[in-house]
């Protein structure tokens, strides 16, 4: 190799996981750990059946990983959460291709994290600005219409935007952990009215027999996952989408990454009823798949935030992030929160059109969040 080689990746297992969960932050954020991109990979859940098809940056030094990124050929716009279906029918409509393209993001996940990955002691900003051209030059190469970073953190949204990326806003609701000493101590700072709504919604899942398991992937058994994916298909079979992650995928990540991964168990009368999927990182849930077998008053409130909350709590836990969108959360104390994409188009007549959108989309974006912050359960000081 020259001294810097850019490579693409189609298939990360062929990088060792003890380099790549090196790079920065990663260890920190389980969606991008080696461990659970990988079993995307092996198990069914990319690929032609999807429109994900791994092409990873990494640029080594005299052999050695020194940065890297996740990057992805899509031939669709499933599962990225960042929603850019009138722009594909705009391109189209134009008589142009507007897939595939290129994006950098965890497949199936909207949740804010690093993209611009750097290996410790080295020039974190001259090699985030390389990944950043070397994903153009990959676009091009592969005859993509654009580029997308999907839920950039602040610094890494900033730099791509002084590398001629549109920063692109949107809104999640997230819940900030104040020192709460437990869940009594943390209704304390709602509103009377709002804090008598969450008991009852709690008092009616305990007066229906409901308890509660936590699982992670020691002590989460194979029925458990089996269990769980049953409810995860089925939640799609009800609501429409795609079930995109495998069973064997789930059962996989639990043995690879056991500390990162939390089944929220539901059970009556010992039968498991519902169950949420969780991921923990070094100080963040993330809530994202749940299911159940049958409706009850307020046991998706329960099983999929108050649950989530009292594990933050007990673990000293900073945020829990429960998934897009959803105002409802509001009321449970999940607060509007800024998320950020950063964007590309290479055609330059179409690029100056999504500048223009976007500026306008971004005004009525932070109306949004304004508005959202209005509506919050705690008391005004």
């Amino acid at each position: 190799m020259s001294a810097q080689d850019v490579h693409i990746i189609a298939e990360l297992s062929t990088i060792p996981a003890e380099d790549w969960n090196a790079l920065s932050h990663v260890a920190d954020y389980p969606y991008l750990r080696h461990e659970f991109l990988v079993a995307l990979e092996q198990n069914d859940c990319l690929g032609e059946k999807f429109g994900w098809y791994p092409q990873h940056l990494a640029i080594y030094d005299d052999g050695k990983l020194v940065a890297a990124a996740p990057m992805y050929v899509k031939t669709n716009s499933y599962g990225e959460f960042v929603f850019d279906w009138s722009w594909a029918s705009a391109y189209e409509r134009q008589g142009k291709r507007y897939y595939p393209k290129l994006i950098s993001g965890a497949p199936y996940t909207p949740a804010t994290g690093p993209k611009l990955l750097v290996g410790p002691g080295q020039d974190e900003e001259a090699l985030q600005t390389q990944l950043a051209h070397a994903a153009v030059a990959l676009a091009k190469a592969q005859e993509c219409s654009s580029v997308h970073w999907l839920f950039t953190p602040e610094e890494e949204t900033s730099l791509l935007t002084n590398n001629r990326y549109e920063r692109r806003i949107g809104c999640q609701f997230h819940w900030s952990n104040e020192g709460y000493k437990d869940f009594d101590h943390y209704l304390s700072f709602f509103s009377s009215s709002k804090r008598k709504n969450v008991r009852k919604e709690r008092k009616k899942v305990t007066d229906a027999g409901f308890t509660f398991e936590w699982l992670n992937g020691y002590n989460a058994s194979n029925a458990d996952w089996q269990e769980f994916h049953t409810l995860y298909e089925d939640t799609f079979d009800k609501y429409g989408g795609w079930a995109t992650l495998s069973l064997a995928f789930f059962q996989q990540i639990a043995k690879t990454m056991p500390d990162n991964v939390l089944l929220v168990q539901a059970k009556l009368d010992g039968k498991v009823i519902a169950t949420a999927f969780n991921l923990v990182g070094k100080d963040t849930l993330y809530g994202r798949h749940w299911g159940c077998h049958a409706d009850y008053h307020s046991l998706h409130f329960e099983a999929c935030y108050y649950q989530g909350l009292e594990y933050c709590i007990q673990h000293g836990l900073k945020r829990f992030e429960p998934g897009a969108q959803g105002e409802h959360k509001i009321a449970r104390g999940f607060l509007p929160q800024q998320t950020d994409s950063a964007h590309l188009m290479l055609d330059p007549e179409f690029d100056a059109a999504i500048k223009n959108f976007l500026k306008h989309e971004t005004e009525h974006m932070f109306e949004y969040i304004d508005e959202m912050h209005t509506r919050s359960p705690f008391k005004q000081s």
